[in-house]
C-alpha cells in the first residue's frame, strides 16, 4: 500500500498482528477527527544528514503545530470522543501532552487540570497556563503527577486523558506514520523520539501495517530511558527521573501500563540510548545546519546517526523533530557552545564544528 494507496481503508481494518489492541483503521479514524487542525505538517530534506547516512534523510517538523509539539493529535483526538457531558478533563504531563489537552479542551469549552512534577520547564509550564488550563505541580516524578491526576478523577470527576497509554492518544500521534509514508513510501528506516511510547506506539502500528518490512527504531536518552529499562526486564519498571536537555522524554510509563508498552515491545526493531553530550551536539547541529529551533527531545535520531549508534541503516531514513517549546536561555547557552548544567550533572560546552 503506496503513495494515493496508502489511505485505502478496505485494507486497513485488521490489527497489524492478531494480539495487537490497535489497529489501521484506528489511526484512519483519527486522521478524520484531527483534519484541519492538527494534521499536514512539513516533512523537509536535511541534506547535511543524509551525509552521515548515505542516503534521504527526512524532518517531519512537528514543532510547527499550533501548540508547537506533535501531542496535538492525540490530544485532539481523545478530546473529541469523550462522552457528551464530561465536565472537564486532567493529565500528567512533562509539557507537551498538557499543552495539547490545554488547546483541545479549550476549543471545547471544557476545564483542564494539568499535574506536572517539579522537573518540568518553566517555560512549558507558562505555556499551559496561557492556554487557560489549571496548573499543578506535583512532586518530582511523571509518578508524582500522575497520581495528582488520578485523584482529581476520584474527587472531581475529572477524565484522565493519558500521554501515552490511551489508545485515542496513541491513534492520534499515529497520524505522523501515515503521513511520512504518503509524502514518502520509499522510507526504509523511521528514528523515534521514546519516552513513554506513545508516539512510537501510533507510528508503529501504521508504518508495520502500512509497510512491514520498514525498520523502527525508538530513541531515548541514557539516563531515565524508562520504556527501554521496561522492555528489556519485560515489564515496566520504574527508573529514577532526572533533568536531561531531553526532559520531554523523562518520566515512567506507569507500572499499569496496558497498551503502548506492549506495542512498542513488539513493533520496535531496537532501542537506542544516546547521551546528554550527543543530544547537546545534535542540537547545534539541526540548529546551525538546517535552521531550526527544537527542544533536546527532538534531536535523539540526529543525535544517534552521528554518534554511530545505529548499524545497518535502511535508507532512505526520517526523524520526528517532535516540539519547539523550550528555554530560550538554556538554547541559547547550548548553540553558542556555553557549559550547561544539567541538576548534579555538567556538560562541558563547545563550539559547533562541521563534522563530515
Amino acid at each position: 500500500m503506496m503513495g494515493s494507496d496508502i489511505l485505502a481503508e478496505n485494507n486497513a481494518l485488521q490489527p497489524v498482528e492478531p494480539h495487537m489492541p490497535l489497529t489501521l483503521a484506528d489511526i484512519f479514524d483519527a486522521a478524520r477527527t484531527i483534519a484541519g487542525i492538527a494534521d499536514n505538517t512539513p516533512m523537509v530534506p536535511s541534506p547535511y544528514m543524509a551525509s552521515f547516512t548515505g542516503h534521504d534523510f527526512l524532518l517531519k517538523l512537528e514543532n510547527m503545530q499550533p501548540i508547537g509539539a506533535f501531542k496535538l493529535r492525540g490530544a485532539v483526538n481523545a478530546v473529541a470522543n469523550l462522552p457528551d457531558g464530561t465536565s472537564g478533563v486532567t493529565c500528567c504531563s512533562t509539557g507537551n501532552h498538557g499543552r495539547g489537552v490545554a488547546y483541545a479542551a479549550g476549543a471545547r469549552g471544557m476545564r483542564a487540570v494539568i499535574c506536572m512534577s517539579s522537573l518540568v520547564p518553566l517555560a512549558k509550564v507558562d505555556g499551559i497556563r496561557a492556554l487557560g488550563a489549571e496548573v499543578k505541580i506535583c512532586g518530582t516524578s511523571q509518578d508524582d503527577a500522575l497520581a495528582e491526576s488520578l485523584r482529581l478523577v476520584k474527587s472531581e470527576g475529572l477524565a484522565e486523558i493519558s500521554p501515552f497509554d490511551d489508545a485515542k492518544v496513541i491513534a492520534g500521534q499515529g497520524t505522523i506514520g501515515l503521513e511520512i509514508l504518503r509524502a514518502r513510501p520509499d522510507i526504509g528506516t523511521l528514528l523515534i523520539p521514546l519516552s513513554g511510547g506513545g508516539l512510537a506506539a501510533g507510528i508503529a502500528v501504521a508504518a508495520r501495517a502500512i509497510k512491514p518490512e520498514i525498520r523502527l527504531i525508538g530513541i531515548s536518552m541514557d539516563r531515565g530511558a524508562a520504556m527501554h529499562a521496561s522492555v528489556q526486564a519485560g515489564h515496566p519498571v520504574e527508573v529514577e527521573e532526572v533533568p536531561s536537555l531531553a526532559d520531554s522524554l523523562g518520566g515512567g510509563i506507569g507500572m499499569d501500563n496496558k497498551l503502548s508498552f506492549q506495542i512498542c515491545r513488539d513493533l520496535l526493531d531496537d532501542i537506542v540510548l544516546v547521551t546528554e553530550e550527543e543530544i547537546y551536539d545534535a542540537m547545534q547541529t539541526l540548529y546551525y545546519e538546517d535552521r531550526i529551533v527544537a527542544e533536546g527531545a527532538c534531536v535523539v535520531g540526529i543525535a544517534a546517526i552521528k554518534a554511530g549508534r545505529i548499524s545497518g541503516l535502511k535508507g532512505p531514513a526520517a526523524t520526528v523533530i517532535t516540539g519547539r517549546n523550550l528555554d530560550m536561555d538554556m538554547f541559547t547557552r547550548i548553540v553558542s557552545g556555553q557549559d550547561i548544567e544539567l541538576g548534579d550533572y555538567s556538560i562541558k560546552g563547545t563550539p559547533y564544528r562541521r563534522k563530515t
